[in-house]
C-alpha cells in the first residue's frame, strides 16, 4: 500500500518534470544543470530506478516553481497560479533573481523558431518602456505613487532607481527582440491613459516642466519606433517577426504568455504589483487560445492596413504633442 502511494506521488512529481519541459532532452539537460548530476543520475531518476531526494524536489520545486500541493493531491482539479509581488523601484534579490530569469529565456527561446510571445495590454508594456528612460521613470513613478511602502510622496525627479534595475531594464528591452515572434494588443486608449496620468501628476507638482518635456520626448521617440515596426513588421535590430493589433474593445488589465515546445508560461499582470504565472500545460494552452481570439476584436496595423496605421499614429502624435 505504501509503495503504491509513493509510486503514484512520484509519477505525478515526474509528470510536473513533463509540464515545465515537454521534451525529454530538454528536461534531462536542465535537471543536470540544476542538480549538478550527470547524465544517467538524472536518467535513473526519470525511469525511477533511483527516487529524487527530498532535498532535489525542494530545489526542483522551488526553480521551477512546480506546487507541491498539486503534486501530493491537494486541491485537486485546481489550476495553481504563483504570484510573485514586484517592487519595481529597489527590488529584492528574489525579486531580481525573478525578473532576471524571464530575461535569461527570452534570450534562450531565440534558438526555437517556434517560439511565440504575446501580450495584451491596457497600458504601454514594461517591455517596450524598458527602452525609454524618461517614460520607464514615469511608470515607476506613478508605481511608487501608488504601491510603494512610504507614506511620503516622491516627486518624479527624486525617484531613484538602482544600477540592477536599470541594467535588468536595457537588457529586457534587448530579451524581447530576440523572441521569434511576438504578438501586442493594444488597447485603444494605450497613450492617451499615459498622457493624461503625465498630466495629472504635472497639475499636482509632483512633475515639473522639464521633467514632462524629457517624457514627451522619449513619448515621440517610441512612436517613432513602433511607427517603424508597423511598416517593417520587425524588429529592426533582430528582423524578428512582429504584429501589432489595436484592439475595438477596452482591455481590462495586462496579460502576457510565453510559449514554446519546450517551455511555457502565461503571466496576468496584477494591480501593477504582483506577477501571477503558472507552468500547467493545459492552462498556458487555454489562455493562448482565449489570446488568441481576441484578434477578432482588434485591426492589424503592421503591415498590413496602410490607413489604420496612419490614423492611428497621427491620433497618438497629436495626444502626445498636447503634453
Amino acid at each position: 500500500m505504501d509503495n503504491m502511494i509513493n509510486e503514484t506521488w512520484e509519477d505525478a512529481f515526474i509528470e510536473a518534470l513533463y509540464e515545465r519541459y515537454p521534451r525529454r532532452s530538454q528536461l534531462i539537460k536542465a535537471l543536470m544543470k540544476l542538480l549538478l548530476l550527470e547524465r544517467e543520475a538524472v536518467y535513473r531518476r526519470l525511469r525511477k530506478d533511483v527516487s529524487f531526494s527530498m532535498h532535489e524536489i525542494v530545489v526542483i520545486a522551488s526553480a521551477w516553481n512546480i506546487s507541491l500541493d498539486k503534486i501530493t493531491g491537494i486541491n485537486p482539479g485546481q489550476v495553481p497560479f504563483l504570484m510573485q509581488p514586484m517592487n519595481y523601484i529597489t527590488p529584492s534579490e528574489q525579486e531580481l533573481a525573478f525578473l532576471w530569469k524571464i530575461v535569461h529565456a527570452l534570450h534562450y527561446f531565440k534558438n526555437f523558431p517556434e517560439t511565440e510571445f504575446m501580450d495584451i495590454c491596457n497600458k504601454l508594456p514594461r517591455q517596450l518602456l524598458a527602452g525609454y528612460q524618461y517614460a520607464n521613470q514615469f511608470s515607476l513613478f506613478k508605481w511608487n505613487y501608488q504601491y510603494g511602502e512610504s507614506s511620503e510622496v516622491v516627486p518624479f525627479a527624486q525617484i531613484k532607481v538602482s544600477d540592477e534595475k536599470i541594467k535588468l531594464d536595457a537588457e529586457y528591452f534587448k530579451a524581447i527582440q530576440d523572441v521569434p515572434n511576438s504578438n501586442f494588443i493594444w488597447d485603444p486608449k494605450i497613450f492617451e491613459n499615459f498622457v493624461k496620468d503625465v498630466l495629472y501628476f504635472h497639475s499636482v507638482l509632483l512633475v515639473s516642466d522639464k521633467d514632462k518635456e524629457l517624457i514627451k520626448n522619449d513619448l515621440h521617440g517610441m512612436l517613432d519606433y513602433l511607427h517603424d515596426l508597423a511598416n517593417k513588421g520587425y524588429f529592426p535590430e533582430s528582423r524578428n517577426k512582429v504584429n501589432l493589433y489595436i484592439s475595438q474593445v477596452n482591455i481590462d488589465t495586462n496579460y502576457s504568455y510565453t510559449f514554446t515546445p519546450e517551455a511555457n508560461i502565461c503571466f496576468i499582470h496584477a494591480l501593477e504589483k504582483f506577477e501571477l504565472f503558472t507552468y500547467n500545460l493545459q492552462m498556458v494552452e487555454n489562455f493562448r487560445t482565449w489570446m488568441q481570439l481576441k484578434k477578432r476584436t482588434s485591426i492589424q496595423i503592421s503591415e498590413v492596413d496602410e490607413r489604420s496605421r496612419i490614423i492611428f499614429f497621427g491620433k497618438q502624435r497629436q495626444l502626445v504633442d498636447s503634453l
